[in-house]
């Protein structure tokens, strides 16, 4: 079933490709794995999928654990500071930094591991009170906070859009998050390459792609709707 799903997604990723003359090497699919057993991510590796998204340190630090294919991981959920030394230097980026002194703690960590670690700045776009992320109107006065920082690379930004029930209705919180991307590259900050936007999941990473996505996060438009019990 999950090799049969991934075909599909990575059919509607090539057609929203087409549809938007990019380059389909340019999306990267990253599986969305919070929750789900060791054995299902290992089918998804069967399938070829090199990319998985956690949301708890907890679970992607055993996860790592128990893996030992060349997989990478992202962490693509809510950090708190104290977590920070468990994945640094182990995860191949960090999604969702939405605080200064988030940032520093990472950057303190990498400092000590002696590694560099790229990071995206967590964007929430459709200004939802209920939502983590930086204000799009905040966004400049904080990337000017943390570029100070060493190692750490901003490479980009990432959001959560709202949930809904026609992902027609988020591609323009998806431009917003481009032309925010664009309107940040002109003012050459220092210690940060904008080119990574992940944004779109399962219900709308089409629309996400067409309007410039660069990594989409699908769950459970590969494993099948989510049990939390």
């Amino acid at each position: 079933m999950i090799s049969k799903n991934i075909f599909e997604v990575e059919q509607r990723i090539q057609q929203a490709c087409q549809r938007s003359n990019r380059d389909r090497k340019e999306v990267t699919l990253i599986v969305v794995s919070k929750t789900k057993p060791v054995e299902l991510i290992r089918e998804a590796i069967a399938a070829h999928m090199t990319d998985f998204g956690e949301n708890k340190v907890q679970e992607l630090c055993a996860k790592m654990e128990q893996i030992q294919e060349p997989v990478r991981w992202h962490m693509i959920g809510h950090l708190q500071r104290n977590k920070v030394k468990s994945i640094v230097g182990q995860v191949a980026c960090i999604h969702s930094v939405d605080s200064v002194p988030l940032a520093k703690q990472i950057s303190q960590e990498a400092k000590k591991k002696q590694v560099q670690c790229d990071i995206l700045v967590e964007i929430n776009i459709a200004k939802e009170a209920t939502k983590f992320g930086i204000l799009p109107e905040e966004t400049e006065n904080f990337l000017r906070k943390i570029a100070i920082f060493p190692n750490i690379r901003v490479r980009g930004f990432m959001t959560v859009a709202p949930f809904t029930e026609s992902a027609e209705e988020n591609r323009i919180y998806f431009r917003q998050m481009k032309q925010l991307a664009v309107d940040i590259s002109a003012k050459n900050i220092d210690n940060m390459t904008i080119d990574m936007l992940s944004m779109g999941m399962t219900g709308d990473y089409e629309v996400a792609i067409e309007e410039g996505a660069t990594h989409i996060r699908v769950g459970t438009g590969i494993f099948g709707e989510r049990n939390y019990h």
